[in-house]
């Protein structure tokens, strides 16, 4: 799943590609990938793109004197860019497509999503804030007014775990699963932890590993054509996606537990004491 860092990286290569460009065509491959109806998709046509935005893991293309073209790119949705698109409007299918943008130069981009589950969701609005998920984001956690207090402010009274408190988009906006396992990894912290019972000590240590994981994930990502983002993220992940290899720290074997439909993965060494967590899934499999 794209998160704050490649998000922000394909708000960048958008600003670059679409601004001053108009869009000529809208057309919708699939059609659960649209959740507003009214204004209806074309009625971004003939507008020139003014900006694009980022709020948490939602990309926001305004147009000039239009609506917002807003995309969430679910957990296996994608932008491919394209200097020439193909001729002709594409064909309605079983296939990854889902929408096509092209501008005036023959350009535009297209959103697909694989597997079955279709959750890339697209919507057309007069402001961002008109999309559920948008008006009910937390603070961005890269922005300048996002310090310690307000992390510390955050987090007390959360009697949830500290791994799903990161991932919670209503509470901070951006982090998904990869990124919450990194963050953890570099603070030192169990995913288990309880969120409300972090010193001041910790809760320090906590935003310093969230501003700097994401930050350097940024940059990382930043100048990188948008077709390899996805490899990039990949490479630069310390523990999540790694379970079997050494923790690049100390050299601990990562270990991962298992969800019902994702899962975690942590240093033993690094964050839980040496104590391997309790794979709730594995256990139960085992009676």
């Amino acid at each position: 799943m794209p998160e704050l860092p490649e998000v922000e990286a394909l708000k960048d290569f958008l600003t670059e590609h679409l601004v001053g460009h108009e869009i000529v065509r809208a057309l919708p491959v699939a059609i659960s990938v649209l959740k507003t109806y009214d204004p209806p998709l074309s009625a971004l046509e003939g507008h020139e793109v003014a900006a694009v935005r980022r709020y948490g893991k939602f990309l926001d293309v305004r147009t000039a004197d239009g609506p917002h073209l807003v995309t969430h790119l679910a957990r296996a949705g994608w932008l491919h860019w394209k200097d020439r698109l193909p001729d002709g409007p594409p064909r309605p299918g079983k296939g990854p497509l889902a929408l096509r943008v092209a501008l005036e130069t023959g350009a535009g981009f297209d959103l697909t999503e694989a597997g079955t589950q279709k959750r890339l969701a697209v919507y057309v609005v007069g402001d961002p804030q008109e999309v559920p998920g948008v008006a009910r984001l937390g603070p961005d956690p890269l922005a300048d007014d996002f310090d310690e207090r307000r992390l510390a402010e955050l987090l007390a009274g959360e009697r949830r775990q500290l791994k799903g408190a990161l991932r919670d988009q209503s509470l901070i906006a951006g982090v998904g699963n990869a990124y919450s396992d990194e963050i953890l990894h570099a603070a030192r912290m169990s995913p288990f932890k309880l969120a409300a019972s972090l010193s001041e000590e910790e809760t320090g240590r906590l935003y310093a590993a969230l501003r700097d994981t994401l930050t350097e994930a940024v940059e990382r990502s930043r100048g990188v054509a948008a077709g390899r983002l996805k490899a990039e993220k990949k490479s630069g992940l310390r523990v999540h996606g790694r379970t079997g290899e050494p923790c690049p720290v100390c050299g601990d074997t990562v270990r991962e537990v298992s969800f019902a439909d994702s899962s975690l993965q942590y240093c033993p060494t690094c964050q839980t004491g040496g104590k391997p967590l309790a794979d709730r899934r594995m256990s139960r499999l085992l009676k």
